[in-house]
């Protein structure tokens, strides 16, 4: 299994240090989520894992060697980075965009063969993106546009893919269908995810390994069962909430407080109000049969 740690990293960003003494090893064949608040460094810590960032100190290790040591296509077949926003060239469309995922591949000895065709064709596959292989990426969903980006990183055919913010700018329902296909991808392939969300709640249900990041430290590491708590997320978040199961996944689910004052008279159920006092205990609010509860 390959095994991708970074060792008492230190990263800067246009001069300024932004990761400061970090180290973190990334289960193989898992997914791993990086949570925080804006600027805490996630997507810093991720060009550092990817090697677009040199470290000031420190250092990032593939398979127990250093990252820098080997050459950009060497390294881009063990690792592939999909960045937050990809931009592509007018009119490309989806079969052209995944076959540059088989760059690290070729050289003047060796061009586009059979075999290249054949992994393309199978990335299209996983994706379910055959029938649009030849649309213009333009004229796609978001979610089909970043199903797309995601089929041209499984065409590098990596143990190991970095996602920086994958679900931005997509509604609710293309946000579950681009996680739910990098789940399959795990289960299924085996293939190490990493990956920066914002939402707190999906980086609970879909992580392994759920890394908290604070000011370019990482603050707590942990299945999100063991790490998720109001404490937590108030320190990171600077939010306070409650963390209930959720009913779907049983892993955390957030509630933020807010500074929305409760008024009992517009909560209700459908058909009675609900009491302020029940909000505590989800057990409670079962006893109560309440359906829905709008805060």
């Amino acid at each position: 299994m390959l095994e991708l740690v970074a060792q008492d990293l230190s990263l800067a960003y246009r001069g300024n240090a932004i990761i400061q003494d970090l180290s973190l090893t990334i289960p193989a064949e898992k997914i791993t989520v990086l949570v925080g608040s804006n600027g805490c460094g996630k997507s810093t810590l991720l060009k550092g894992l990817a090697r677009l960032l040199k470290p000031t100190s420190g250092g990032v290790y593939l398979d127990g060697k250093s990252i820098l040591a080997g050459s950009t296509k060497s390294v881009a077949r063990q690792l592939g980075l999909l960045p937050q926003s990809p931009i592509s060239p007018e009119g490309l469309t989806v079969k052209d965009l995944v076959s540059q995922g088989r760059y690290p591949y070729q050289d003047w000895r060796q061009q586009w063969s059979i075999h290249d065709r054949q992994i393309v064709r199978e990335a299209l596959e996983m994706t379910d993106l055959v029938a649009l292989s030849d649309r213009p990426l333009d004229t796609l969903s978001g979610g089909q546009r970043q199903r797309a980006w995601i089929a041209m990183s499984l065409a590098q055919n990596t143990k190991i893919l970095l996602l920086d913010e994958p679900t931005t700018f997509l509604d609710l329902a293309h946000q579950m269908e681009v996680l739910d296909l990098l789940y399959r991808l795990n289960q299924q392939q085996g293939r190490t995810i990493v990956m920066v969300l914002h939402d707190l709640d999906r980086a609970c249900r879909y992580a392994d390994y759920l890394v908290a990041i604070k000011a370019g430290r990482v603050f707590a590491a942990g299945t999100p069962a063991e790490i998720v708590t109001a404490e937590l997320v108030e320190a990171v978040f600077n939010l306070k909430c409650q963390i209930y199961p959720d009913p779907i996944a049983g892993t955390p689910m957030c509630i933020p407080i807010g500074t929305k004052i409760f008024n009992p008279e517009l909560a209700t159920d459908g058909n009675h109000p609900v009491r302020p006092n029940l909000l505590g205990s989800l057990k409670q609010l079962e006893a109560e049969k309440v359906l829905r509860t709008e805060l």
